[in-house]
C-alpha cells in the first residue's frame, strides 16, 4: 500500500523560503519532499519521480494554482491536490474543488495543520488501495467518492447537530472542502440543517445526517 514505502511529495510554491520550510516539515515525518517553483518545473518532477501527493500554492506567475490542479488532474485522476493557501474565500475553495483539489492547507505554515491534511489524504489512498479501486471518479465536479464517505462516516451515530467546524476536526479535513460537501449533502436532502441565530452575524448551520 501507498503508506509501506517512503511517501513522496511534490511541493509547488514560487518562494524558495517556502519551499525549504515545507520540505523541512515533510522531513520531520520521513516523507520526502520534491521542490517546484512553478507548475511547468513540477510536471517534470512528477514525470521523474511520480510522487504520492501534490502541494500545491495559489499565488503564482504564469499558472496559478487553479490551472495548476486542472494540469495535474489531467494527467492524474487520483493522486490528491492539496492547495496551500492564505484565502478562506469560499467561491476560491469551490473553484478548486471543481477543478479537482482535494483538500486545503493554510498559510501561514503551521506544522500541524499541514501534516494532518497529508495523513488523511495518504489514510484516503491506502483505503482505496485495500478495496482495491484503481480510480474512484468525482460524484459531480469537485465532489470526490472517498472524501464524501469520510464526512458521512464522522456523522453516522451522532443524535446531535454538528458544526462544520466540528465535522472538520472529527474528518481531519479543511473547513472548506467539509462546507463544499455538506452543500452537496443538503442539495442532495441527505442531511437536515438547522440554524442558530446569534446577537450578530450571519446564522451558524449545524447537519445531521439523515
Amino acid at each position: 500500500m501507498m503508506s509501506s514505502s517512503v511517501i513522496k511529495i511534490l511541493l509547488i510554491d514560487d518562494e524558495p523560503e517556502i519551499l525549504c520550510a515545507l520540505k523541512a516539515v515533510i522531513e520531520t515525518q520521513g516523507w520526502e519532499g520534491l521542490m517546484a517553483q512553478n507548475v511547468r518545473q513540477a510536471l517534470e518532477l512528477y514525470e521523474k519521480s511520480a510522487p504520492d501527493l501534490i502541494l500545491i500554492d495559489y499565488h503564482m506567475p504564469h499558472i496559478n494554482g487553479v490551472e495548476g490542479v486542472k494540469m495535474f488532474r489531467k494527467i492524474d485522476p487520483d493522486i490528491p491536490i492539496i492547495v496551500f493557501t492564505i484565502d478562506e474565500d469560499q467561491s476560491i475553495a469551490d473553484k478548486f474543488l471543481e477543478a479537482g483539489a482535494s483538500d486545503f492547507a493554510t498559510k501561514p505554515i503551521k506544522a500541524p495543520d499541514i501534516i494532518s491534511r497529508i495523513r488523511v489524504h495518504i489514510r484516503l489512498m491506502d483505503s482505496k488501495k485495500a478495496r482495491k479501486n484503481e480510480y474512484e471518479p468525482f460524484i459531480v465536479k469537485g465532489i470526490g467518492t472517498s472524501t464524501m464517505e469520510l464526512i458521512k462516516d464522522a456523522m453516522k451515530g451522532q443524535t446531535q447537530y454538528l458544526t462544520v467546524e466540528e465535522i472538520s476536526e472529527k474528518t481531519g479535513l479543511a473547513y472548506q472542502t467539509t462546507y463544499r460537501y455538506l452543500q452537496h449533502l443538503t442539495s442532495d436532502e441527505k442531511v437536515d440543517v438547522k440554524s442558530s441565530y446569534g446577537k450578530k452575524g450571519r446564522p451558524k448551520q449545524s447537519y445531521l445526517l439523515l
